[in-house]
């Protein structure tokens, strides 16, 4: 992970690519959804019938932050024919170079979180959990710690959130596994304090499927790159 976090430096990259970002995230022990990065309509084929259907396309590149709005993301992608259709509407939305395209299995759960990681001017490193996807705005309802975490501080930030109940049984859906959330959260904050040129880390969302919690999405931004 450090060569890599060197290479992007090295190339002033402003962030990973999705492939890197959940590399890196998994690297410190959050789960990630199974995916293969292709780099010809070939491999995106041959890739999404290993993954099993359905899945996932996505333009790929640490350039592309905003994928959805570019029409680089295509879901319940169900054959062979649909996976080639989808990697070539990718491709030629390409305007910027992409890395590959992601052939990602497609997670599927009713409830989406959020975790993170920013680096406070005041408090410095903190890493973040919350109510996540479309709702991560909305209601804004998350807790945070500061670095370094232990488990018991992952622990309480769970108990935090107004919307804590949906981390239990929920509409016939057993309660969520909260060591490993525990575990993703303390990794998030040891990540921060390893690597100093980790600027900023958005996982969302993290798709509850049966009792586990994965991550099908993420970014990690740079010092000195922004959003964008």
């Amino acid at each position: 992970m450090k060569e890599m976090l060197q290479r992007a430096q090295e190339r002033k990259q402003k962030a990973l690519s999705e492939y890197e970002s959940k590399a890196l995230i998994a690297s410190a022990g959050v789960a990630t959804a199974r995916e293969k990065l292709a780099h010809s309509r070939e491999e995106a084929i041959r890739f999404a019938d290993e993954l099993g259907f359905p899945v996932v396309l996505k333009g790929c590149s640490d350039r592309l932050m905003h994928k959805t709005e570019k029409g680089m993301v295509k879901l319940n992608i169900g054959s062979a024919a649909e996976a080639a259709d989808a990697y070539d509407d990718i491709i030629s939305r390409d305007d910027i170079g992409l890395d590959g395209v992601l052939v990602q299995e497609q997670v599927k759960g009713n409830r989406e979180l959020v975790m993170g990681l920013i680096r406070d001017p005041q408090f410095g490193p903190c890493v973040m959990f919350g109510l996540g996807g479309i709702f991560t705005e909305v209601f804004k309802d998350t807790a945070f710690r500061v670095t370094p975490l232990s488990p018991s501080d992952a622990e309480e930030m769970l108990e935090e959130i107004r919307a804590r109940d949906i981390l239990d049984e929920f509409r016939g859906s057993p309660s969520v596994d909260r060591d490993t959330l525990v575990s993703a959260l303390v990794g998030l904050g040891d990540l921060a304090l390893k690597y100093p040129s980790i600027a900023e880390i958005d996982i969302n969302p993290v798709i509850v499927s049966g009792n586990s919690p994965i991550a099908v999405d993420a970014l990690v931004v740079l010092n000195g790159g922004e959003r964008k």
